[in-house]
Protein backbone atom coordinates (compact mmCIF):
# COMPACT_ATOMS: atom_id res chain seq x y z
CA UNK A 1 0.00 0.00 0.00
CA UNK A 2 1.05 3.64 -0.71
CA UNK A 3 1.82 5.67 2.19
CA UNK A 4 0.16 8.74 1.04
CA UNK A 5 -3.22 7.34 2.53
CA UNK A 6 -3.77 8.21 6.25
CA UNK A 7 -4.95 4.21 6.28
CA UNK A 8 -4.76 1.18 3.95
CA UNK A 9 -8.32 0.84 4.71
CA UNK A 10 -11.51 2.19 6.81
CA UNK A 11 -14.45 0.21 8.20
CA UNK A 12 -17.66 2.07 8.78
CA UNK A 13 -19.20 -0.22 12.35
CA UNK A 14 -17.45 -1.76 15.31
CA UNK A 15 -20.12 -4.72 15.37
CA UNK A 16 -19.58 -7.81 14.82
CA UNK A 17 -19.17 -8.08 11.15
CA UNK A 18 -17.42 -4.53 10.87
CA UNK A 19 -14.86 -5.55 13.82
CA UNK A 20 -14.41 -8.74 11.65
CA UNK A 21 -13.83 -7.00 8.35
CA UNK A 22 -11.28 -4.82 10.19
CA UNK A 23 -9.49 -7.90 11.74
CA UNK A 24 -9.63 -10.00 7.84
CA UNK A 25 -7.61 -7.08 6.80
CA UNK A 26 -5.26 -6.22 9.81
CA UNK A 27 -3.77 -9.59 9.21
CA UNK A 28 -2.94 -9.27 6.02
CA UNK A 29 -0.49 -6.56 7.39
CA UNK A 30 -3.02 -3.64 6.16
CA UNK A 31 -3.36 -0.28 8.79
CA UNK A 32 -7.10 -0.32 9.46
CA UNK A 33 -9.11 2.28 10.79
CA UNK A 34 -12.87 1.22 12.37
CA UNK A 35 -15.30 3.77 12.88
CA UNK A 36 -18.20 3.70 15.44
CA UNK A 37 -20.38 6.49 15.42
CA UNK A 38 -21.56 5.19 19.54
CA UNK A 39 -19.03 5.48 22.44
CA UNK A 40 -18.86 1.64 22.67
CA UNK A 41 -18.32 -1.48 20.03
CA UNK A 42 -21.69 -3.81 19.73
CA UNK A 43 -24.09 -1.19 20.52
CA UNK A 44 -26.49 -2.13 17.52
CA UNK A 45 -27.72 -5.02 15.93
CA UNK A 46 -24.46 -6.70 17.77
CA UNK A 47 -25.82 -6.15 20.67
CA UNK A 48 -29.59 -7.60 21.08
CA UNK A 49 -29.29 -10.89 19.40
CA UNK A 50 -29.40 -14.58 20.69
CA UNK A 51 -25.58 -15.36 20.67
CA UNK A 52 -26.00 -18.20 19.10
CA UNK A 53 -23.80 -20.40 16.92
CA UNK A 54 -25.71 -21.66 14.39
CA UNK A 55 -24.42 -24.69 12.43
CA UNK A 56 -25.73 -23.73 8.97
CA UNK A 57 -28.66 -26.07 8.52
CA UNK A 58 -31.12 -23.99 6.92
CA UNK A 59 -29.99 -21.77 3.90
CA UNK A 60 -30.26 -22.72 -0.06
CA UNK A 61 -27.12 -24.51 -1.64
CA UNK A 62 -24.79 -22.47 -2.34
CA UNK A 63 -25.54 -19.45 -1.03
CA UNK A 64 -23.66 -16.76 0.70
CA UNK A 65 -25.59 -17.52 4.32
CA UNK A 66 -24.88 -21.54 3.50
CA UNK A 67 -21.20 -21.38 2.81
CA UNK A 68 -19.68 -18.52 5.45
CA UNK A 69 -22.08 -19.73 8.18
CA UNK A 70 -20.25 -23.17 7.97
CA UNK A 71 -16.74 -21.53 7.49
CA UNK A 72 -16.96 -18.78 9.97
CA UNK A 73 -18.57 -21.63 12.86
CA UNK A 74 -15.42 -23.36 12.04
CA UNK A 75 -13.53 -19.84 12.20
CA UNK A 76 -15.13 -18.68 15.45
CA UNK A 77 -14.53 -22.31 17.36
CA UNK A 78 -11.11 -21.77 17.28
CA UNK A 79 -10.96 -17.69 17.75
CA UNK A 80 -13.05 -18.53 20.59
CA UNK A 81 -10.39 -21.03 21.85
CA UNK A 82 -7.06 -19.28 20.92
CA UNK A 83 -8.58 -15.48 22.51
CA UNK A 84 -10.00 -17.46 26.02
CA UNK A 85 -14.08 -16.53 25.26
CA UNK A 86 -16.54 -18.32 26.89
CA UNK A 87 -18.91 -20.44 24.62
CA UNK A 88 -20.82 -23.76 24.78
CA UNK A 89 -21.13 -26.18 22.44
CA UNK A 90 -24.32 -27.41 23.84
CA UNK A 91 -25.53 -28.73 20.50
CA UNK A 92 -29.07 -27.92 19.09
CA UNK A 93 -32.89 -29.72 18.35
CA UNK A 94 -34.59 -28.89 15.80
CA UNK A 95 -38.24 -30.75 16.69
CA UNK A 96 -41.26 -31.42 14.57
CA UNK A 97 -43.70 -30.95 17.56
CA UNK A 98 -46.57 -32.55 15.57
CA UNK A 99 -46.13 -35.34 12.83
CA UNK A 100 -47.47 -32.84 10.18
CA UNK A 101 -43.64 -31.05 10.74
CA UNK A 102 -42.06 -34.22 10.06
CA UNK A 103 -41.51 -33.65 6.17
CA UNK A 104 -40.27 -29.90 6.89
CA UNK A 105 -37.64 -31.47 9.19
CA UNK A 106 -36.46 -34.51 6.21
CA UNK A 107 -36.24 -31.30 4.13
CA UNK A 108 -33.94 -29.50 6.67
CA UNK A 109 -31.91 -32.84 7.26
CA UNK A 110 -31.15 -32.59 3.30
CA UNK A 111 -30.19 -28.96 3.48
CA UNK A 112 -27.54 -29.34 5.84
CA UNK A 113 -26.37 -32.08 4.10
CA UNK A 114 -25.79 -30.40 1.26
CA UNK A 115 -24.57 -27.47 3.59
CA UNK A 116 -21.89 -29.86 4.67
CA UNK A 117 -23.15 -29.50 8.28
CA UNK A 118 -21.13 -32.33 10.44
CA UNK A 119 -22.48 -34.31 13.18
CA UNK A 120 -25.56 -34.36 12.10
CA UNK A 121 -28.62 -37.32 13.49
CA UNK A 122 -32.11 -37.82 13.26
CA UNK A 123 -34.15 -38.62 16.54
CA UNK A 124 -37.06 -40.66 17.21
CA UNK A 125 -39.46 -38.51 19.66
CA UNK A 126 -38.28 -41.22 22.22
CA UNK A 127 -34.62 -40.40 21.51
CA UNK A 128 -34.96 -36.80 21.50
CA UNK A 129 -37.00 -36.93 25.19
CA UNK A 130 -34.23 -38.96 26.47
CA UNK A 131 -32.13 -36.64 25.92
CA UNK A 132 -34.46 -33.27 26.90
CA UNK A 133 -37.10 -34.66 28.83
CA UNK A 134 -39.78 -32.77 29.09
CA UNK A 135 -39.82 -31.81 25.64
CA UNK A 136 -42.71 -32.83 23.24
CA UNK A 137 -40.96 -34.15 20.43
CA UNK A 138 -42.30 -36.09 17.86
CA UNK A 139 -39.31 -36.36 15.81
CA UNK A 140 -36.03 -34.47 15.76
CA UNK A 141 -32.34 -33.14 14.26
CA UNK A 142 -29.54 -32.89 16.24
CA UNK A 143 -26.90 -30.19 15.48
CA UNK A 144 -23.88 -30.97 17.83
CA UNK A 145 -22.15 -28.22 16.32
CA UNK A 146 -23.98 -25.28 17.62
CA UNK A 147 -23.50 -23.38 20.39
CA UNK A 148 -23.48 -20.01 22.48
CA UNK A 149 -21.24 -17.69 23.39
CA UNK A 150 -20.23 -14.28 24.66
CA UNK A 151 -20.35 -12.10 21.72
CA UNK A 152 -19.22 -9.29 23.73
CA UNK A 153 -16.10 -10.43 24.86
CA UNK A 154 -15.43 -11.97 21.02
CA UNK A 155 -15.81 -8.14 19.80
CA UNK A 156 -13.66 -7.33 22.41
CA UNK A 157 -10.97 -10.00 21.15
CA UNK A 158 -11.21 -8.46 17.82
CA UNK A 159 -11.21 -4.66 18.52
CA UNK A 160 -7.54 -5.79 20.53
CA UNK A 161 -6.32 -7.82 17.15
CA UNK A 162 -7.04 -4.55 14.99
CA UNK A 163 -5.16 -2.20 17.99
CA UNK A 164 -2.08 -4.87 18.13
CA UNK A 165 -1.20 -4.63 14.55
CA UNK A 166 -1.03 -0.95 14.25
CA UNK A 167 -4.70 -0.29 13.66
CA UNK A 168 -7.54 2.02 15.75
CA UNK A 169 -11.10 1.55 16.25
CA UNK A 170 -12.67 5.42 17.05
CA UNK A 171 -15.59 5.24 18.85
CA UNK A 172 -18.35 8.22 18.85
CA UNK A 173 -17.28 9.24 15.47
CA UNK A 174 -20.61 8.92 12.74
CA UNK A 175 -19.45 8.71 9.12
CA UNK A 176 -20.69 11.32 7.56
CA UNK A 177 -19.72 10.81 4.16
CA UNK A 178 -17.13 9.85 1.38
CA UNK A 179 -15.88 11.09 -1.81
CA UNK A 180 -13.42 9.04 -4.23
CA UNK A 181 -10.23 9.84 -5.31
CA UNK A 182 -8.90 10.53 -8.50
CA UNK A 183 -6.25 7.74 -8.79
CA UNK A 184 -7.87 5.58 -6.50
CA UNK A 185 -9.02 5.49 -2.47
CA UNK A 186 -11.39 7.47 -0.88
CA UNK A 187 -11.71 10.79 1.42
CA UNK A 188 -13.76 9.64 4.44
CA UNK A 189 -15.55 12.73 6.46
CA UNK A 190 -15.78 11.63 10.33
CA UNK A 191 -17.78 13.75 12.34
CA UNK A 192 -18.40 13.64 16.57
CA UNK A 193 -16.33 15.98 18.90
CA UNK A 194 -13.66 16.95 16.45
CA UNK A 195 -14.67 16.21 12.70
CA UNK A 196 -12.28 15.29 10.83
CA UNK A 197 -11.11 13.95 7.38
CA UNK A 198 -8.73 10.46 6.66
CA UNK A 199 -7.54 9.00 2.99
CA UNK A 200 -7.46 5.60 3.01
CA UNK A 201 -7.25 2.72 -0.19
CA UNK A 202 -10.07 0.63 1.03
CA UNK A 203 -13.54 1.18 2.45
CA UNK A 204 -15.88 -1.03 3.64
CA UNK A 205 -19.17 -0.61 5.00
CA UNK A 206 -20.56 -3.03 7.63
CA UNK A 207 -23.08 -0.54 9.72
CA UNK A 208 -26.01 -3.02 9.93
CA UNK A 209 -29.14 -0.99 9.99
CA UNK A 210 -27.83 1.61 8.50
CA UNK A 211 -25.98 0.19 5.78
CA UNK A 212 -28.84 2.39 3.48
CA UNK A 213 -27.96 5.82 4.85
CA UNK A 214 -24.46 5.16 5.06
CA UNK A 215 -24.37 4.23 1.03
CA UNK A 216 -26.04 7.41 0.01
CA UNK A 217 -23.27 9.41 1.57
CA UNK A 218 -20.73 7.96 -0.49
CA UNK A 219 -20.16 9.91 -3.60
CA UNK A 220 -21.18 8.06 -6.66
CA UNK A 221 -23.13 5.54 -5.02
CA UNK A 222 -25.62 4.76 -7.66
CA UNK A 223 -28.78 5.32 -5.82
CA UNK A 224 -30.52 2.15 -7.86
CA UNK A 225 -27.98 -0.44 -6.22
CA UNK A 226 -29.33 0.23 -2.99
CA UNK A 227 -31.27 -1.99 -1.61
CA UNK A 228 -34.67 -1.08 0.55
CA UNK A 229 -34.34 -1.43 3.93
CA UNK A 230 -37.10 -3.35 6.14
CA UNK A 231 -36.73 -3.49 9.82
CA UNK A 232 -37.55 -7.17 11.76
CA UNK A 233 -38.03 -6.43 15.56
CA UNK A 234 -37.78 -9.78 17.31
CA UNK A 235 -38.67 -9.90 21.18
CA UNK A 236 -37.02 -12.24 24.21
CA UNK A 237 -38.62 -13.09 27.21
CA UNK A 238 -36.28 -14.71 30.00
CA UNK A 239 -37.96 -17.46 32.02
CA UNK A 240 -38.20 -17.05 35.99
CA UNK A 241 -37.15 -20.35 37.21
CA UNK A 242 -34.72 -23.26 36.26
CA UNK A 243 -33.88 -23.96 33.08
CA UNK A 244 -35.82 -26.88 31.47
CA UNK A 245 -33.36 -28.11 28.47
CA UNK A 246 -29.62 -28.00 28.44
CA UNK A 247 -29.34 -27.75 24.66
CA UNK A 248 -31.05 -24.93 21.61
CA UNK A 249 -34.44 -25.95 21.21
CA UNK A 250 -35.56 -24.64 17.88
CA UNK A 251 -39.42 -25.07 16.05
CA UNK A 252 -39.24 -25.60 12.22
CA UNK A 253 -38.51 -22.39 10.84
CA UNK A 254 -41.22 -19.70 9.82
CA UNK A 255 -41.04 -17.72 6.85
CA UNK A 256 -38.00 -14.91 7.36
CA UNK A 257 -36.72 -16.27 10.23
CA UNK A 258 -35.76 -19.31 11.95
CA UNK A 259 -39.10 -19.03 15.06
CA UNK A 260 -38.92 -18.63 18.72
CA UNK A 261 -36.43 -20.74 19.88
CA UNK A 262 -35.12 -21.61 23.23
CA UNK A 263 -31.29 -21.27 24.66
CA UNK A 264 -29.71 -21.66 27.97
CA UNK A 265 -27.52 -18.81 27.80
CA UNK A 266 -23.98 -18.49 29.45
CA UNK A 267 -25.32 -17.43 33.00
CA UNK A 268 -27.52 -20.76 32.77
CA UNK A 269 -30.84 -19.19 32.20
CA UNK A 270 -33.34 -19.72 30.14
CA UNK A 271 -34.79 -17.46 27.20
CA UNK A 272 -37.09 -17.56 24.67
CA UNK A 273 -37.10 -15.15 21.43
CA UNK A 274 -37.08 -13.66 18.88
CA UNK A 275 -40.55 -13.81 17.18
CA UNK A 276 -40.77 -11.48 14.12
CA UNK A 277 -42.77 -8.05 13.38
CA UNK A 278 -41.80 -6.06 10.32
CA UNK A 279 -41.54 -2.07 12.38
CA UNK A 280 -41.11 1.10 10.26
CA UNK A 281 -38.37 2.11 12.50
CA UNK A 282 -36.06 0.47 14.82
CA UNK A 283 -37.76 0.08 18.14
CA UNK A 284 -36.50 -1.62 21.10
CA UNK A 285 -39.47 -1.79 23.62
CA UNK A 286 -41.11 -4.74 24.79
CA UNK A 287 -44.60 -5.28 25.65
CA UNK A 288 -45.40 -7.62 28.43
CA UNK A 289 -48.73 -8.77 26.41
CA UNK A 290 -46.84 -10.80 24.51
CA UNK A 291 -45.57 -13.11 26.39
CA UNK A 292 -49.39 -14.65 26.23
CA UNK A 293 -48.78 -15.39 22.63
CA UNK A 294 -44.33 -16.76 23.03
CA UNK A 295 -46.50 -18.62 25.85
CA UNK A 296 -48.58 -20.76 23.47
CA UNK A 297 -45.60 -20.60 21.20
CA UNK A 298 -43.34 -22.39 23.37
CA UNK A 299 -46.03 -24.97 24.72
CA UNK A 300 -46.04 -26.55 22.05
CA UNK A 301 -42.33 -27.78 22.20
CA UNK A 302 -42.56 -27.31 26.31
CA UNK A 303 -45.82 -28.40 27.54
CA UNK A 304 -44.63 -27.62 30.67
CA UNK A 305 -44.14 -24.21 30.93
CA UNK A 306 -45.14 -22.96 34.44
CA UNK A 307 -47.96 -19.84 33.80
CA UNK A 308 -47.01 -16.83 34.49
CA UNK A 309 -43.36 -17.81 34.50
CA UNK A 310 -41.85 -15.21 31.28
CA UNK A 311 -40.56 -12.35 31.68
CA UNK A 312 -39.91 -9.41 29.39
CA UNK A 313 -36.21 -9.15 28.61
CA UNK A 314 -34.75 -7.17 25.74
CA UNK A 315 -35.57 -6.73 21.59
CA UNK A 316 -33.70 -6.75 18.61
CA UNK A 317 -33.94 -5.51 15.20
CA UNK A 318 -32.27 -7.07 12.02
CA UNK A 319 -31.73 -5.30 8.87
CA UNK A 320 -33.83 -7.34 6.37
CA UNK A 321 -33.94 -7.01 2.61
CA UNK A 322 -37.59 -8.19 2.11
CA UNK A 323 -40.98 -7.63 3.40
CA UNK A 324 -43.08 -9.84 5.29
CA UNK A 325 -44.32 -11.61 1.92
CA UNK A 326 -41.32 -11.42 -0.05
CA UNK A 327 -38.63 -13.90 -0.50
CA UNK A 328 -35.64 -13.63 1.73
CA UNK A 329 -32.72 -12.68 -0.16
CA UNK A 330 -28.97 -13.33 0.55
CA UNK A 331 -26.06 -11.67 2.24
CA UNK A 332 -25.01 -8.72 0.14
CA UNK A 333 -21.52 -8.08 -0.39
CA UNK A 334 -21.43 -5.41 -3.13
CA UNK A 335 -18.47 -4.79 -4.77
CA UNK A 336 -16.70 -2.76 -7.86
CA UNK A 337 -19.37 -4.35 -10.75
CA UNK A 338 -22.10 -4.04 -8.74
CA UNK A 339 -21.51 0.04 -7.92
CA UNK A 340 -18.44 1.05 -10.20
CA UNK A 341 -16.03 2.23 -7.39
CA UNK A 342 -13.18 0.48 -6.64
CA UNK A 343 -11.80 0.08 -3.49
CA UNK A 344 -15.20 -0.24 -2.19
CA UNK A 345 -17.11 -3.51 -0.67
CA UNK A 346 -20.74 -2.34 0.67
CA UNK A 347 -22.61 -4.89 2.95
CA UNK A 348 -26.31 -4.96 3.29
CA UNK A 349 -28.22 -7.43 4.86
CA UNK A 350 -26.70 -9.18 7.34
CA UNK A 351 -28.95 -10.76 9.76
CA UNK A 352 -28.46 -14.13 10.89
CA UNK A 353 -26.71 -16.18 10.71
CA UNK A 354 -23.97 -12.80 10.00
CA UNK A 355 -22.53 -12.87 13.98
CA UNK A 356 -21.48 -16.77 13.17
CA UNK A 357 -20.62 -16.10 9.97
CA UNK A 358 -18.73 -12.83 10.76
CA UNK A 359 -15.36 -14.22 10.02
CA UNK A 360 -15.81 -15.98 7.44
CA UNK A 361 -17.94 -12.71 5.81
CA UNK A 362 -14.12 -10.54 7.09
CA UNK A 363 -12.20 -13.21 4.78
CA UNK A 364 -14.53 -12.81 1.74
CA UNK A 365 -14.72 -8.72 2.09
CA UNK A 366 -10.39 -9.15 2.65
CA UNK A 367 -10.12 -11.10 -0.27
CA UNK A 368 -12.48 -9.69 -2.70
CA UNK A 369 -10.90 -6.25 -2.52
CA UNK A 370 -7.26 -7.32 -1.91
CA UNK A 371 -7.71 -9.55 -5.65
CA UNK A 372 -8.72 -6.41 -7.26
CA UNK A 373 -5.52 -4.17 -6.80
Amino acid sequence: MTQDFDFDAVVVGAGAVGLACGYALSRRGLIVAVLEEQGHIGQGVSSRNSEVIHGGLYYPTGSLKARLCVQGRRLLYAFLDAHGVAYKRCGKLVVATSEDEIPRLDAIWDQALANDVEGMEKLTGGQARALEPGLNAHAALLSPQSGVFASHDYMLALHGEIEAAGGAVVLSTPFEGAEPIAGGGFTVRAGGVDPTRLTCRLLVTAPGLSAQAVAERIEGYPADRIPQAHYGKGVYFRLTGKAPFQRLIYPPPIHGALGTHYRNDLGGQAVFGPDLEYVPAPDYSVDPARAEAFAAYIRKFWPGLPDGALAPDYAGVRPKLHGPDEPQPDFQLRGVEDHALPGLMALFGIESPGLTSSLAIGEAVAARLLDRL
